[in-house]
């Protein structure tokens, strides 16, 4: 009877695939550094791009190479170039050939990667079936991108990957969704308006918990914002100020063939308003801008950030920081409050959340930047919202989605078991 209990590997099994940098601990470093050298672009044909450059001249040559390089999104192209890494490092090891790679080699690769677990917990499997999915999707493009034929598509490696998923039948391990209590409750953990370092974070933070859940954003689309993709708008109903967000490429759109819109409406209350979070932060970053630390700290002083009382958003008539520099919407704020100027990561979205939720006294492993866009789509779904008004919001395309986070928010809803009689 086979084993399908969890195993670690000997040296043998090179490529754990644990993380990223997996390679770094399993790799020597005078072979990672050919390596590196060796892939800068794994999916663009380096040979036949020099080709083209003896062919015609450097300007038409870099031209195609651009373009031949934004043919993917940066997130994938960050996740081929470390699984191409990781699968030539384990061919060296075992002193297969990984261009053009067999396709019993590559199953056998894959079958070793789905067995390793975690290191100090060997009850857990370090890699999904989606990511070594991934695996075989990076190995494929790279052959792809040099012409070759792709070995994941013989039956084997087929094969391989069906049986992973057929041995990992397991519900998805979802995280909770961020509902509106919870969120007013990590609203409350916000650092003090006044305070010199915090007062920053707080404004930055609040518009950033409100957008994400308001607008059921992603955490790459929200780190992906800039002032230019927001405008302030009045609802034609009401003629209640909002805010309207222009997403850019998504992981539905990653092309941004259709421009997606997220409007931000006016909240009940101060505290819990998108509009006037954004009055709060647009201003503190113009102070800074025109005036550097010293009018940044003024600003603090005498601006306290919105909070019980009146809606400021309702006098907000915008700001100048649209001027289309692409200034980003959420920066970076260290511990002094100084303001980076690049944008903060997906990943810095995720720990944001489970930071304040710890703060919370929540358990911060329950939650994450998914939290959310859930918590969104079950909040609504909780408050009476049709499955069509969900989608629209939310940009999904799939109601089986929808119908999910509804299930989770109302299990009795439209439910036989309700009629039974108990």
């Amino acid at each position: 009877m086979a084993d399908d209990t969890p195993r670690t590997h000997d040296s043998a099994h090179r490529d754990t695939g644990t993380d990223p940098g997996g390679v770094a601990e399993i790799v020597p470093a005078e072979v990672r550094e050919h390596l590196v050298r060796g892939t800068r672009s794994v999916l663009v044909d380096e040979a036949a791009l020099e080709d083209v450059r003896r062919r015609f001249d450097d300007e038409q040559a870099g031209a195609l190479g651009r373009y031949l390089s934004s043919a993917q999104s940066a997130n994938t192209l960050r996740a081929y170039r470390s699984d191409w890494l990781a699968f030539t490092a384990w061919c060296r090891s075992e002193g297969r050939r990984s261009l053009p790679a067999d396709p019993v080699d590559v199953a056998v690769y894959l079958a070793a990667a789905a067995d390793t677990v975690r290191p100090g917990d060997p009850g857990r499997w370090a890699l999904a079936p989606s990511t070594l999915e991934r695996k075989a999707a990076a190995i494929s493009a790279v052959h792809g991108a040099q012409g070759l034929a792709t070995p994941t598509h013989s039956e084997v490696v087929r094969m391989t990957l069906r049986g992973v998923r057929r041995r990992r039948r397991a519900a998805p391990r979802r995280k909770r969704p961020l509902l509106l209590p919870t969120l007013e409750a990590l609203l409350a953990e916000l650092p003090d308006p006044g305070d010199p370092r915090g007062g920053t974070a707080r404004r930055r933070d609040a518009l950033l918990l409100l957008a994400g859940f308001a607008g059921a954003l992603r955490r790459s689309e929200l780190a992906a914002l800039t002032f230019d993709d927001a405008a302030l708008d009045a609802d034609h109903r009401t003629g209640a100020p909002m805010l309207v967000v222009r997403l850019g490429a998504t992981k539905t759109d990653q092309d941004a063939r259709t421009e997606q819109q997220v409007a931000l409406p006016r909240g009940r209350r101060p505290q819990t308003c998108p509009v006037c979070a954004f009055a709060d932060w647009a201003d503190l970053r113009e102070s800074c801008r025109d005036g550097g630390a010293a009018a940044l700290a003024r600003h603090l002083e005498e601006a306290p950030a919105t909070g019980p009382g009146a809606h400021r958003c309702h006098t907000y008539t915008g700001t100048d920081l649209a001027d289309g520099t692409g200034r980003p919407l959420f920066p970076p704020v260290d511990r002094h409050g100084r303001i980076g100027a690049k944008a903060v990561s997906g990943r810095a979205v995720a720990d944001l959340v489970k930071r304040y939720t710890r703060r919370a006294g929540l358990d911060a492993d329950a939650f994450s930047g998914h939290s959310l866009r859930a918590g969104f789509a079950t909040q609504a779904a909780m408050g009476g919202a049709s499955d069509r008004e969900i989608m629209r919001q939310g940009r999904w395309s799939n109601p089986r989605t929808v119908h999910g986070y509804i299930r989770t928010a109302s299990p009795l809803e439209d439910n036989a078991v309700t009629r039974l009689g108990l």
